[in-house]
């Protein structure tokens, strides 16, 4: 059985030529991906990729042979065609766009098809092996394939180091880009051309059916985790660059394993990870943050609440969690819970079945009446809201308000200074 160790020593040549095949490849997807996903143009990559067949094998034709340059040049003809077709149905008809890739995409890949089917049937005996651009053949990569692959990667990484701050402009805001005098049209032309060549690149080893997915996967789960856009793009490279070894592992140590499909399920399996554990964006974060805003809001809204009974008790601190809800509605299992939580973080004090309001928990409460009564104040001075609607505005945004806002507030109102009770 072929071991770890044997695949990472590299012992056999053809290892070499995949592992360095799918990182080069992988790469150029994820940078050039990136500027694609970033433009909400996520479904252009799988017009692209079903359209390069009719080239591929246009290609074949004109040379006669599976020469990888022929064969580069027709996918990418083929693929820009595409591309030109789809931005030239939604302009000039009302046809959406992802109609029109739907059009683009399987009247292309019919044709490529139907030409495939052409060459298996001519008798040309150089044809053997052309199928294997519908679902890729990562075993098949050549020495030369692999110059091929660094050259196509280097000018897109060399493209993307020197037109960086243009390609981020005309993702996120064109208009403002063609007001500076950025060619706005030239870098669009660029960015497609890039896009193309990278999708043409890696056919061969992923094919057509999956290598849309190796340009908005990897950015998409990198997008999980930062906010930063250069760091996005060295995140998506290594997603890329993870699932491209791990596909080529598992291809070399279990018998009759395809490569692309493992480099495709290793990709998706890292981003279905992103998507529960990403900090902030993930599922579980998102669950836990709104776990926690609950609590927060729950807690506040008893403290408010207690201030409320503080008040009209001539400042009163003993009291039961039966006149809580009878003040307010709560949930009891969520009201004695917070209850515990309080008394933990020294705001209540418990005596059987009462409860006291400690000094921190009179501040603590006082404060949080003092923010819903400031933004009651500024919804009634300074907005059109109906006055039956400035309570419930004010529950709220009380949570949320900030000391920065907080004073804002009492700048804009004119009580800086002023205690709660004089206004």
């Amino acid at each position: 059985m072929k071991t770890f160790l044997e695949f990472f020593t590299f012992q056999n040549p053809n290892v070499v030529y995949v592992v360095l095949g799918m990182i080069f490849i992988n790469s150029s997807s994820a940078l050039i991906g990136t500027f694609a996903f970033l433009r909400k143009r996520s479904l252009i990559g799988d017009a692209i990729a079903h359209s390069l067949l009719p080239g591929i094998c246009i290609g074949f034709l004109v040379a006669g042979e599976k020469n990888p340059v022929y064969l580069l040049a027709g996918a990418f003809a083929t693929g820009w065609i595409s591309i030109f077709l789809v931005d030239y149905i939604v302009n000039h008809s009302r046809v959406k766009q992802d109609t029109a890739i739907g059009i683009v995409l399987s009247s292309f890949f019919a044709f490529g098809i139907v030409l495939l089917t052409f060459i298996q049937k001519s008798g040309n005996a150089n044809q053997a092996g052309l199928d294997h651009f519908l679902f890729g053949q990562a075993a098949a990569i050549t020495r030369d394939e692999i110059l091929l692959f660094s050259i196509i990667f280097l000018l897109i990484l060399l493209a993307v180091i020197f037109f960086y701050r243009s390609f981020i402009l005309i993702s996120f805001n064109p208009e403002y880009a063609s007001s500076i005098g950025l060619p706005v049209r030239f870098f669009e032309f660029l960015l497609t051309s890039l896009t193309v060549l990278a999708i043409a690149t890696g056919i061969q080893a992923l094919g057509v059916i999956l290598m849309s997915a190796l340009i908005i996967t990897p950015a998409a789960a990198a997008r999980l985790w930062t906010h930063n856009l250069k760091l996005l793009l060295v995140i998506a490279v290594g997603f890329s660059i993870v699932s491209g070894i791990s596909g080529a592992y598992i291809s070399y140590t279990t018998s009759g394993m395809p490569t692309g499909p493992w480099v495709i399920i290793t990709l998706s399996a890292i981003t279905l990870f992103s998507i529960t554990f990403a900090p902030k964006r993930g599922f579980l974060s998102k669950y836990l943050i709104r776990v926690r805003n609950e609590k927060k809001i729950n807690d506040e809204n008893i403290l408010k609440t207690l201030y409320s009974i503080f008040e009209s008790k001539e400042h009163l601190r003993t009291f039961r969690s039966a006149e809580l809800t009878e003040a307010r509605s709560f949930n009891t299992g969520s009201l004695n819970q917070s209850l515990k939580r309080l008394v933990k973080k020294g705001f209540l004090e418990k005596n059987m079945d009462q409860f006291s309001l400690t000094d921190s928990g009179i501040i603590e409460s006082k404060r949080i009446a003092r923010l819903h009564r400031l933004w009651e104040q500024y919804l009634l001075k300074r907005t059109r809201v109906d006055v039956d609607h400035v309570h419930s505005g004010a529950e709220a945004i009380e949570h949320i308000i900030t000391p920065e806002i907080e004073k804002e507030l009492e700048k804009e109102l004119g009580i800086e200074g002023i205690p709660q009770e004089d206004y």
